[in-house]
């Protein structure tokens, strides 16, 4: 069990991090482009949640990175349970955050056509900013449920 891809000190937990902090990059970068964001809960609280889970899989990727360096085994019960409790927060931060905006943008778009009536909103933007921010999301769970299953297995 110990030999899931993606566990921490691999090439697939590097790429899983990255791919993570990467994708809440751009959804922050796309969401601080769109003016009005800052007017809407959903989407502010959004921005705050794809920076933890930046800051959060940009910190794993980098020592990922050095245990692939220095061939280190990061199999340690320790230290993937401080992986499995960070993974699981900002997972369920982040599926939260992105569930609030994604219906705020339904709401918007479908419900009270929001975004007719005001052409000025960038709700385009809003859109894609949501969409990275489910990519991230779900490269976090994934990440998540392999580190409970490594952890599980010690």
């Amino acid at each position: 069990m110990r030999e899931l891809p993606g566990r921490p000190g691999t090439w697939g937990g590097l790429c899983l991090r990255l791919g993570q902090a990467a994708l809440a990059a751009a959804s922050i970068g796309v969401m601080a482009s769109a003016a009005g964001f800052a007017g809407y809960t959903a989407f502010c609280y959004l921005i705050a949640s794809m920076g933890l889970q930046a800051l959060w899989s940009l910190g794993l990727a980098c020592l990922d990175g050095y245990a692939l360096k220095v061939k280190r085994d990061l199999n340690n019960a320790v230290l993937v349970s401080l992986f499995v409790v960070g993974d699981w927060v900002t997972a369920i931060l982040s599926f939260a955050a992105s569930c609030s905006a994604g219906g705020v943008i339904v709401l918007f778009e479908k419900d009270i056509s929001f975004c007719r009536r005001y052409y000025q909103l960038p709700c385009g933007r809003f859109q894609l900013a949501t969409a990275f921010a489910f990519l991230s999301w779900s490269l976090s769970a994934t990440s998540a449920l392999i580190m409970f299953w490594v952890l599980a297995s010690f």
